[in-house]
């Protein structure tokens, strides 16, 4: 249970225990348990409709969250992973290979943080090192190789930071992705279920089109590290939350993602399902969309998309 969710949470607990006591004792008619129900869901509709970016934060970092494996699981009839960079080792916070998912062939690049201690520690709470932005780079050349679109999941806190990561060359690892990514030839769909930090999640985030579920988050740094730095408060993350502009909403507006994909009231967690059954639908919709493209004109529309990012309108002072 989430903070924002404590007064739903005692009203559901208060209409369960009506409905147990008209087992044995009724007291209440079933027209007045009908309207407590009804007031139940108009409690959500508020609560859920006047969601501060913090709250919103805190919904997409809920531990019943689906993770990266829950969507190859749910969304792909088949899957055959792929491991290793050919240069150190296999990055398990990242997962690649080839689904099939609505009968197409996909080359699958998602991270995944785990979903108790033990995979959380597995897979480095989806924090990639080097190997795991080349394993993805060689994934995504083997797909442009046999014509397969690529299909990348962003659930990240960000690069993985320790020195190991940058002496095996983090930066360099992340900049030559960015570089391969935006004249890869082949059609690249890019889809944010989580956190979306840095660059650890742009490292796998160039595509020709960018959707984000609704409680999803996209930004350059965190919250938490972004009132570090500007406040040196890191208890001022509310703020920051909101000054970031983070959510798909704002994000949209600037032109850094396409599409917002609605969750269930109260966030993906509340019914995975029908999650999976949108994210499937919106895949193969923007699929059918960018295979009738040229590559040549795919490849140049996709370079232009991330040229006019951060575009700022200058003024003549007089």
């Amino acid at each position: 249970m989430l903070p924002h969710e404590k007064q739903i949470q005692e009203y559901e607990d208060t209409i369960m225990q009506f409905k147990k006591q008209q087992v044995s004792n009724p007291l209440l008619s079933e027209s007045e348990i009908g309207h407590l129900e009804k007031k139940l869901s108009e409690l959500k509709e508020k609560t859920y409709s006047n969601l501060s970016p913090w709250e919103r934060v805190a919904i997409c970092r809920h531990s019943a969250r689906p993770k990266a494996l829950d969507y190859i699981k749910h969304l792909a009839e088949e899957f055959h992973e792929l491991a290793g960079d050919r240069l150190f080792r296999d990055d398990p916070a990242v997962i690649c290979g080839f689904a099939k998912i609505g009968g197409v062939k996909f080359m699958l690049i998602a991270q995944e943080k785990g979903s108790d201690t033990e995979s959380r520690v597995k897979h480095n709470f989806g924090m990639m090192h080097p190997e795991g932005y080349r394993k993805a780079m060689r994934c995504m050349r083997l797909a442009a190789k046999f014509n397969i679109p690529v299909l990348s999941l962003i659930d990240t806190l960000g690069a993985y930071p320790g020195l190991a990561a940058e002496e095996r060359g983090q930066g360099w690892a992340i900049a030559q992705n960015l570089f391969e990514m935006a004249r890869l030839p082949t059609p690249i769909i890019i889809l944010v279920i989580g956190e979306g930090c840095s660059g650890g999640a742009l490292g796998i985030g160039v595509g020709d089109v960018i959707g984000m579920l609704e409680h999803s988050y996209y930004s350059v740094i965190s919250p938490e590290g972004c009132a570090s730095i500007l406040w040196k408060d890191a208890s001022k993350n509310e703020m920051a939350a909101k000054a970031l502009k983070m959510q798909a909403e704002e994000l949209i507006k600037f032109g850094v993602i396409d599409d917002l994909i609605k969750e269930p009231l109260g966030g993906a967690h509340h019914n995975p399902s029908q999650v999976y059954e949108d994210v499937k639908k919106y895949i193969l919709s923007k699929w059918n969309h960018l295979k009738q493209i040229p590559m040549e004109k795919l490849i140049e529309e996709r370079y232009e998309k991330f040229r006019l990012m951060g575009k700022t309108k200058v003024m003549e002072v007089k």
